[in-house]
């Protein structure tokens, strides 16, 4: 039987690995921070130390499958990620959100068995995805199609968010991220990343972006 000491660690150590992704999505306003990543975390550590609970409660009294809470436990994760995707306008949204909590639903299965160093490693490889791979994604955009890559903060008119990838494309750029976020008064700010069918100055793109309906405001980030 797992002692409450063994128990006590398990389920810190949960809190902690789980915490780091968490704070990473909460840094970026995803719809799912650090409080849903814990607490899932937690959940499927507990489930298989539940398992374990009943496997050396009856395994000599009953056909006791030690890993069938834990497999119910990755299937089941799957309606919390798809409550975390949303389309927004011409976005879709919450996708990488959605597999950082499937992975953190097993790195708690992993610490629920004890296999600390499996979850340890697994939640390095989440977090260099997170936090690194997301550079990688716009280099290789830019390289593989030749073409300039801007990342663009903009204030447009809500009710004309549905329209703005089509008219930035008639004009050149190539929306492959966006992030929106409501203001008042009807109005949204949005981080988007663009691709130039081709090389423009800064001046340019702000001037060609201006003149589309319903963008009040453009600004190149940093």
């Amino acid at each position: 039987m797992i002692g409450g000491f063994e128990m006590l660690i398990r389920m810190a150590l949960a809190c902690l690995l789980s915490g780091v992704i968490g704070i990473e999505r909460e840094k970026h306003r995803h719809p799912a921070g650090l409080r849903t990543h814990i607490l899932v975390c937690i959940g499927s550590t507990l489930v298989l130390i539940c398992n374990i609970y009943l496997f050396e409660l009856y395994k000599y009294q009953a056909n006791v499958d030690p890993a069938r809470l834990g497999a119910q436990v990755i299937s089941g994760i799957g309606f919390l990620g798809a409550g975390t995707i949303i389309k927004e306008g011409i976005s879709v949204k919450g996708l990488t959100t959605a597999a950082s909590l499937w992975a953190v639903a097993c790195i708690g299965i992993a610490i629920g068995i004890g296999y600390y160093t499996a979850a340890i490693l697994a939640t390095s490889f989440v977090l260099i995805a997170l936090m690194i791979f997301s550079k990688f994604e716009y280099l290789f955009y830019s390289t593989k199609n030749h073409k300039a890559l801007t990342r663009l903060k903009i204030v447009i008119i809500e009710e004309h968010l549905e329209t703005i990838g089509t008219k930035m494309k008639e004009i050149g750029f190539e929306i492959i991220t966006m992030k929106t976020e409501r203001l008042s008064e009807g109005k949204m700010f949005v981080r988007i990343c663009v691709l130039q069918s081709k090389v423009a100055g800064i001046v340019d793109i702000i001037t060609s972006i201006n003149k589309i309906t319903g963008i009040e405001s453009v600004e190149v980030c940093e």
